[in-house]
């Protein structure tokens, strides 16, 4: 197996010292807001208008029928992270989905077309079917079938949808300072000239459906294989997207890429896959990662409603539901979520509104109580318990697919090391990485501080002389087209 070759920013041979994090510590509290709230951000309302959503001339008419298949109207939670781009959302429902089952991968795909074997639907508890949830944005081109074949797909994050990522990525909207700039576009690295690009809610929370829809602590327990397979589902038989160019994401949504990778690269169904700042396991195998959330569960579980209820808390009114676990498991993540370096350069002031307390008092814990209105503590159990039983370790060499794997090299939930060796296990992957005081946030910022990289592997004319390969430095010149690596032609 030819070992994966490093990509490495210039940046990445400068310490990340207190005076840069001091320098950029108002850019990294906005970054903050946008993701710890995760709410609408200011200027949210005038920057989700026709001109700057998928409702425009070049999408609308690319697009199939929707199914405007919302959650329930007394959902406990929204439909979207960002609710001012909710009208853009769509929605697919997908009945008689197994969750929670066993997924062969030397069985054929076919087995698993509707989810897992041994796994629960839905309907089988009463409620309705499996639905998933989705943005479209681009220009679609088709075989003659009809069929679309130049599709990128963009998963989404632990606690976001689509509309997150939309708000992050796609140009002209409120959120694209979190990233640096916009990524999704007209002439952007991910261009939406080019390409037909899909952004996707997971099983679990906001859009899709999830445990604070009814069900509760009776809903089965998924699995990242389920959410990807549903989102094939949506892609194969709702969008008609016969290829898939390239499958990417960040944090969560890079670890659903190295699922796709295994479930449908073998087939040629995504050609390939860009995790930026994943994992190929949470579990023992990653003892840091493992340890951060364990941690966060066990914050859940700590409050007095969750430990009297034992998680059934429903029957009570919503402002009696668990919280503070919320609160408490949202502080503890943060501790990491940012470099020290940067967290040391912040006012305490600042720093209080995150720190976790059960009886606050002033600003303390101001951050998650307001974040916390919009969430249900059940919901993030579930998805912390996908994280614990997922390790594909033994896996990797399965994929068929041109690999690059992206990895932020300060991230203190993620090691870098262990993104380095899952990029080794595939044939002919390559490895970049580069250092951020943002810490594992940087993943959000990634395809523009690496961008000439990141896009020449996007439209598949990746060189070995591009910028940081194998110690090459920038010097601003077109890279030459020559010397692929192994496993890029795949």
């Amino acid at each position: 197996m030819t070992a994966a070759k490093a990509v490495t920013s210039a940046a990445a041979t400068t310490p990340v010292a207190s005076s840069v994090a001091t320098a950029i510590a108002p850019v990294a509290r906005s970054l903050l807001a946008a993701i710890v709230l995760g709410l609408t951000l200011p200027g949210m309302a005038a920057t989700a208008d026709a001109n700057q959503t998928p409702s425009s001339a070049q999408t609308a008419a690319s697009e199939p029928p929707h199914q405007r298949l919302r959650p329930p109207a007394d959902a406990l939670t929204p439909s979207s992270g960002i609710m001012a781009l909710d009208h853009v959302k769509h929605y697919y429902t997908i009945p008689n989905f197994r969750l929670g089952g066993t997924y062969d991968l030397d069985a054929d795909p076919a087995s698993w077309h509707d989810g897992g074997a041994g796994g629960t639907t839905l309907e089988s508890l009463g409620s309705e079917p499996l639905r998933v949830a989705y943005i479209a944005v681009g220009t679609p081109k088709r075989n003659d079938a009809g069929e679309i074949t130049n599709a990128i797909v963009i998963n989404t994050f632990y606690s976001g949808d689509a509309t997150n990522m939309y708000n992050f990525w796609y140009e002209g909207q409120a959120g694209n300072a979190f990233s640096g700039g916009p990524i999704v576009g007209p002439g952007r690295v991910i261009d939406t000239d080019r390409y037909y690009v899909v952004f996707l809610d997971a099983i679990g929370l906001w859009g899709a459906s999830k445990p604070s829809d009814g069900l509760g602590r009776q809903f089965p327990a998924y699995s990242y294989f389920d959410m990807v397979q549903a989102n094939y589902r949506l892609l194969r038989e709702h969008l008609k997207i016969a290829q898939v160019e390239v499958v990417t994401g960040v944090s969560m949504g890079a670890t659903q890429a190295w699922v796709w990778g295994l479930m449908h690269s073998p087939s040629g169904y995504v050609k390939a896959i860009l995790p930026i700042g994943g994992t190929t396991a949470s579990d023992g195998d990653d003892p840091v990662g493992a340890w951060t959330f364990l941690l966060a569960q066990a914050a859940l579980e700590s409050d007095p409603v969750w430990r009297k209820t034992k998680g059934d808390y429903y029957h009570l009114p919503i402002e009696q539901h668990p919280r503070q676990g919320l609160q408490f498991m949202w502080s503890r993540l943060q501790l990491t979520g940012f470099s020290f370096p940067l967290r040391s350069a912040a006012p305490w002031s600042e720093i209080e509104r995150e720190v976790f307390h059960w009886q606050p008092e002033g600003n303390q814990t101001a951050a998650f109580i307001a974040r916390t209105k919009h969430e249900d503590a059940v919901d993030f159990w579930y998805r912390n318990d996908a994280g614990f039983r997922y390790n594909i370790n033994a896996e990797p060499g399965r994929i068929q697919a041109r690999t690059l794997v992206v990895h932020v090299e300060t991230d203190k939930w993620l090691l870098v090391d262990n993104a380095r060796q899952a990029a080794a296990a595939v044939d002919g992957a390559v490895f970049a990485s580069f250092p951020d005081p943002t810490a594992h946030y940087g993943v959000f910022r990634a395809p523009n501080v690496l961008a000439e990289t990141i896009g020449a592997f996007i439209d598949d004319r990746f060189t070995t002389h591009l910028p940081g390969i194998a110690g090459t430095a920038y010097t601003g010149q077109q890279a030459s087209a020559e010397e692929r690596p192994a496993g890029l032609a795949k």
